[in-house]
């Protein structure tokens, strides 16, 4: 599995510290939001909501340098369309793989 970097932020940013502190306080902010509203759905079988929730998270995966994550968001996001919810233990090993992440950031 990809480990989440900073890579694409830094180049981002362009060595703007400030900007690079906005981006990142917008992912500490959105993300533990969107997994629980993801988690949410998934409970309650909501899977129209659940595959919006992935189509969001997918692009953080991106931004984080997280190329298979991405990947397999993408897949998982059509298997929700589907009523299909074969992926979702691995989805949510990359959420909590995120999750650290975040918070050490």
């Amino acid at each position: 599995m990809d480990k989440p970097n900073m890579d694409y932020i830094l180049q981002l940013a362009g060595g703007d510290s400030e900007f690079e502190q906005q981006f990142i306080n917008i992912l500490k902010e959105e993300f533990p939001k969107e997994k629980e509203q993801y988690l949410t759905a998934m409970e309650t079988a909501d899977y129209k909501q659940a595959s919006e929730l992935v189509h969001k998270l997918k692009h953080k995966f991106n931004i984080l340098g997280m190329e298979t994550a991405y990947q397999l968001s993408v897949k998982f996001e059509d298997e929700l369309k589907q009523n299909t919810i074969g992926l979702n233990s691995e989805f949510v090993k990359v959420l909590e793989l995120m999750e650290g992440y975040i918070k050490k950031i």
